[in-house]
C-alpha cells in the first residue's frame, strides 16, 4: 500500500508528503521569512487603519459607526419610529456589515447615545447607557433608533450621492461614506489606536463649525487666522474650562498641541462656619466619582488638605453639582488650586487630528479638515443634483410620450386595436408617432381614466414642472458659484436645527480664573512650628497671654501667595504654598505637622526656611553643610543632603544671603560640648553633597542641637536629664575651628550625665511641657560651663513667643 495520504501516527499534522520529488518541488516555495512578515504586517496594520481604528475625513465615522446608522436606516429604525432593542441592531449589523464581535459594535452604539460623549447625539437611546464612571447596562435591556441628527447624515442615500460596496461576504451592498449633511468630524470628534499611529481628535460646537464652512465657502483661500474668528477652539459636551490658547492654536494649525481642560467650580458658604467648592462642570471624559476617588486617595495619604468631605449631588434636575466641603482655617482658594494640581479637575487634552483622506491616513489642521468636508458635501451635492436631473428627465420623457398619445387618442386606439400583440401595438406607436421604447410601453400601460380631460391637464401640468426642474438643476450644474449657496445654506439650516450655544469658555494660559466669592490677597503673615509639633499660619495680633501649643520653636515671616520649605530630619526639603497651612487667628492652633506635610513614617519638622537664602543644617554625628538656595532640589521632597544610614538632621537655619557670612554657626552635643564657628569659614556645597566635618565627637556623644548668632544678644538654653535648666549668653563661648571639640557647655553633677533640651536663640525664652502648655522658666543667666538650677516643673520644650 503506498504511504501518500497515510496519517501520520506520531503528530497527527495531516498526510505524509509524497516521495516523488518532482511533485514535492513544485508544491514548495522559497520565500524570505523578513519580507513577508513585513509584507503581512503592513497588511494587517493598514487592514487595522483602514477599516476599523481611524475616521474617514468626509464623514467622520469609522466603519463600525457607520455600519450602526447605515443598519438602523436599512431596518427602518428612524426618528419617527418606536425604539427597538440594540441587541437586534447589533445583530444585524454584525450578521451583515461588521464581522468583529457584539461588544465592540454595541460600544460603538453607546457612544453615540451618550449626551457627555458626543456633542451631538447620533442615537437616539431608551435605558440605561451608563454614565462618565459606569457602563452601560447589557445590549439585551437597552433600546435605540436614529436620532434626527443622524438621519440628516444618511437621508440622501437613496439619491446615488455615494458609493455602496459590497459587504465582507459579498451578499449585501453598504455604503463607503454617508452623504452627511453634518460635519460630523469637526462637531463631534473622534478617537482611536491603530497600529502605529493614533487619532485624538477634539470636538468643536455646531454653529461655529458651520459659520466657519460659510466663510470658506465664500473665500476658498481663508487663512486659519481668519477661520479661528468663526471657529475659536474646540468646545467640549461636558463645558468646563479649556486654558492654553497656543495649544488650540497649535493644534488647529498643524493638527498636534497640547491644551489644559479645567473644571468649573465656585466657592460659596455651605455652612455658618464652612466653605466649599461647588464644582458644577468637570473635564471631557472624568466623572464624578473618579474625582471623588482621587480626593480620598490624596486626603489618605496626606498629600491634600483642607478638604473634610466630598458629596455628589448630582441629579437630573440640576445637573452636574459636586461638593467638596473645606475644612475650617484653611483657604478654599488654595484648597482649589491643590485640586486642579492633584486631581482630574484638570485635565490634558493632546490633540492628533489623524483621519483617513482617500484611503490614506493625515494628519489635518482645522482648515483642511474644513476643506476636505465641504469638497464631500459638494460632491454629494453635485451627484444628488445629477440624479434628481436624470430622474426629471426620465419622467418628463415619458409624460412627454403621454401628452403626445392623448392628443391623438382615437388614431392611437385605432392603432392598437388594428394589432395583433403588444411588440406589434409598440413598434407601430413608435413609427406612427417616432417614440421611444420607454415611451411606447407607457402609452400601452396608460389606463383609461387618464383620458378624461382633468388628467391630461395634470400631465401638461407634469411636464411644465419637470421642464423647469430639469432648467434649474442644469444651471446650478453648471455654476459653482449657485453650488456653494446651496450647500451653505443647506449648511445654515443643520445649524439652526441642531445648533446649541457654546458649554466650554476658551481661557488664555495665564488668564486668572476668579473662581472664589472672594478674592484672594497677598497678605503678609507668620508661619509657626509649636513645641507640641503644630504648624499655623498667622496674620493677626500677638495674643497677650500664649496658650496651647503656642511656644513657638521655628517662625518665619512671607505672605499668603508665597511657598515656604520645610527642612525634615531626614534632610529633605517640602515645599508648601502657605495657604495649605492652616489659619491659626487669635488663639487658634494650626493643625499637627504630620497632618500638612508628606512626611515619612519618623521624620519630623527640623526648620521653616523662605527658600531665598542660604541654608546651614548639622546632622546627629556632626557633620555641617550650607547649601545656598540656588542649590535647592526644585521638586518637592527633594534631599539638601547625603546622610549616611543611621545619621539625621538635628538642627537648621536659614538666612539671607547678605547676613549669612556675618554669623558664627553654634553646635551643642549631649555631653555638653559646644563649638561655635564662623559660617564664612564653611564653602556652601549643591544639594547631594554630604557637607564637611562640623564638631569631633567622643564614642559615645551626639549633636543634639544647632543654632547661629543671630540677633543683639543670643542665649543658650541647656536642660539636663534631672530637670536642671541653665542659660548662658552665646557671646561668653569662643569661636574655634571647625573640626574640634569645642568647649564644655554645662557641668554635670551627681545623677545628670547629659543633656535632653538644648535651645539658641534670643530672649524671651519659654518652656512647655509635653500637652504644649506654657511653663515659665525663672532661671538666672549663669557663667560658661557652670551647672544648672533645678526647675520645679517639667520642661519638655523650650522656645519663644511669636514675633
Amino acid at each position: 500500500m503506498s504511504k501518500r495520504g497515510q496519517k501520520n501516527p506520531d503528530n497527527g499534522l495531516g498526510t505524509i508528503p509524497s516521495n516523488d520529488q518532482s511533485t514535492s518541488l513544485e508544491q514548495i516555495l522559497d520565500t524570505d521569512v523578513v519580507s513577508e512578515l513585513e509584507n503581512s504586517f503592513l497588511e494587517y496594520s493598514m487592514s487595522v487603519i483602514v477599516a476599523r481604528a481611524l475616521p474617514d475625513v468626509r464623514d467622520g465615522l469609522k466603519p463600525v459607526h457607520r455600519r450602526v446608522l447605515y443598519s438602523l436606516y436599512e431596518q427602518g429604525i428612524k426618528p419617527a419610529t418606536p425604539h427597538k432593542k440594540c441587541a437586534r441592531v447589533v445583530g444585524d449589523v454584525m450578521g451583515k456589515y461588521h464581522p468583529h464581535g457584539d461588544s465592540s459594535i454595541y460600544e460603538a452604539l453607546v457612544r453615540m447615545a451618550q449626551p457627555w460623549s458626543m456633542q451631538l447625539m447620533l442615537v437616539d437611546g431608551h435605558g440605561n447607557f451608563g454614565s462618565p464612571d459606569d457602563g452601560p447596562a447589557a445590549m439585551r435591556y437597552t433600546e435605540c433608533r436614529m436620532s434626527t441628527a443622524s438621519f440628516s447624515m444618511v437621508e440622501e442615500l437613496s439619491e446615488d450621492t455615494v458609493d455602496l460596496i459590497p459587504n465582507y461576504d459579498q451578499t449585501e451592498r453598504e455604503p463607503d461614506v454617508l452623504p452627511s449633511r453634518i460635519p460630523n468630524l469637526l462637531v463631534n470628534g473622534s478617537t482611536g489606536i491603530a497600529v502605529g499611529m493614533a487619532t485624538n481628535m477634539a470636538p468643536h460646537n455646531l454653529v461655529e463649525v458651520v459659520s466657519g464652512l460659510r466663510a470658506m465657502l465664500e473665500n476658498p483661500k481663508i487663512d486659519l487666522e481668519t477661520l479661528m474668528t468663526y471657529i475659536p477652539g474646540p468646545d467640549f459636551p461636558t463645558g468646563g474650562l479649556i486654558i492654553g490658547s497656543e495649544g488650540i492654536k497649535e493644534a488647529m494649525a498643524t493638527g498636534r498641541g497640547q491644551f489644559r481642560l479645567r473644571a468649573k467650580s465656585r466657592i460659596e458658604d455651605i455652612s455658618a462656619r464652612r466653605k466649599g467648592i461647588i464644582v458644577t462642570e468637570l473635564p471631557y471624559n472624568v466623572g464624578p466619582e473618579k474625582v471623588i476617588a482621587k480626593i480620598k486617595e490624596l486626603s489618605n495619604q496626606k498629600r491634600l488638605n483642607g478638604v473634610a468631605d466630598v458629596k455628589d449631588l448630582t441629579d437630573r434636575k440640576t445637573g452636574l453639582r459636586l461638593v467638596i466641603e473645606c475644612k475650617s482655617g484653611f483657604s478654599p482658594t488654595a484648597v482649589l488650586d491643590e485640586l486642579y494640581r492633584l486631581t482630574p479637575l484638570e485635565e490634558s487634552f493632546s490633540a492628533n487630528n489623524v483621519a483617513l483622506v482617500e484611503g490614506q491616513p493625515r494628519t489635518l489642521g482645522v482648515v483642511e479638515l474644513c476643506r476636505e468636508f465641504l469638497r464631500h458635501r459638494l460632491e454629494v451635492v453635485r451627484r444628488r443634483c445629477e440624479h434628481r436631473k436624470a430622474k426629471a428627465e426620465a419622467r418628463a420623457h415619458i409624460v412627454e410620450g403621454l401628452v403626445l398619445a392623448l392628443a391623438s387618442i382615437d388614431e392611437v386606439v385605432a392603432l392598437i386595436k388594428s394589432s395583433k400583440d403588444t411588440d406589434t401595438a409598440r413598434v407601430k406607436l413608435m413609427k406612427a408617432f417616432s417614440l421611444s421604447d420607454i415611451q411606447a410601453n407607457a402609452i400601452l400601460e396608460m389606463t383609461l381614466r387618464r383620458l378624461t380631460s382633468l388628467e391630461v391637464n395634470k400631465l401638461k401640468n407634469e411636464l411644465k414642472e419637470l421642464k423647469s426642474q430639469i432648467g434649474e438643476l442644469t444651471k446650478l450644474l453648471s455654476s459653482q458659484k449657485l453650488m456653494n449657496e446651496m450647500v451653505g445654506n443647506e449648511l445654515a439650516e443643520v445649524a439652526a436645527a441642531y445648533g446649541t450655544p457654546r458649554r466650554s469658555t476658551l481661557l488664555a494660559a495665564d488668564a486668572v480664573i476668579v473662581t472664589a466669592t472672594e478674592p484672594a490677597l497677598d497678605e503678609p503673615c507668620v508661619i509657626t512650628l509649636s513645641t507640641s509639633n503644630m504648624l499655623a499660619r498667622h496674620s493677626g495680633p500677638i495674643p497677650s497671654k500664649p496658650a496651647r501649643h503656642q511656644v513657638v520653636v521655628e517662625q518665619i515671616a512671607t505672605s499668603s501667595a508665597s511657598t515656604i520649605g520645610i527642612v525634615t530630619s531626614m534632610g529633605r526639603l517640602l515645599r508648601i504654598p502657605v495657604t495649605d497651612i492652616p489659619a491659626a487667628e487669635g488663639r487658634g492652633v494650626g493643625a499637627p505637622a504630620s497632618d500638612v506635610l508628606d512626611t515619612k513614617p519618623g521624620e519630623t519638622v527640623i526648620a521653616i526656611v523662605s527658600l531665598n537664602g542660604v541654608l546651614s543644617l548639622v546632622s546627629k554625628r556632626g557633620v555641617l553643610k550650607r547649601i545656598a538656595s540656588a542649590s535647592y532640589p526644585q521638586r518637592s521632597g527633594g534631599s539638601i543632603i547625603g546622610l549616611k544610614d543611621d545619621d539625621v538632621v538635628v538642627g537648621a537655619v536659614e538666612l539671607p544671603e547678605g547676613e549669612a557670612e556675618k554669623v558664627d554657626l553654634v553646635i551643642v552635643t549631649q555631653k555638653a560640648q559646644l563649638l561655635r564657628t564662623p559660617a564664612k569659614a564653611v564653602r556652601p556645597q549643591g544639594n547631594t553633597a554630604g557637607g564637611v566635618s562640623g564638631i569631633r565627637l567622643a564614642e559615645d556623644d551626639m549633636v543634639v542641637a544647632f543654632g547661629v548668632t543671630k540677633g543683639t544678644d543670643p542665649l543658650l538654653v541647656t536642660v539636663s536629664n534631672n530637670n536642671s535648666m541653665k542659660i548662658t549668653p552665646i557671646s561668653e563661648y569662643p569661636i574655634k575651628g571647625r573640626g574640634g571639640s569645642g568647649v564644655r557647655c554645662y557641668t554635670f553633677r551627681k545623677n545628670e550625665s547629659n543633656l535632653t533640651l538644648v535651645w539658641i536663640g534670643e530672649a524671651p525664652v519659654i518652656g512647655a511641657d509635653k500637652t504644649g502648655v506654657p511653663v515659665n522658666i525663672l532661671v538666672q543667666h549663669t557663667k560658661r560651663d557652670g551647672s544648672g538650677t533645678p526647675v520645679e516643673s517639667p520642661v519638655d520644650a523650650i522656645g519663644t513667643l511669636r514675633r
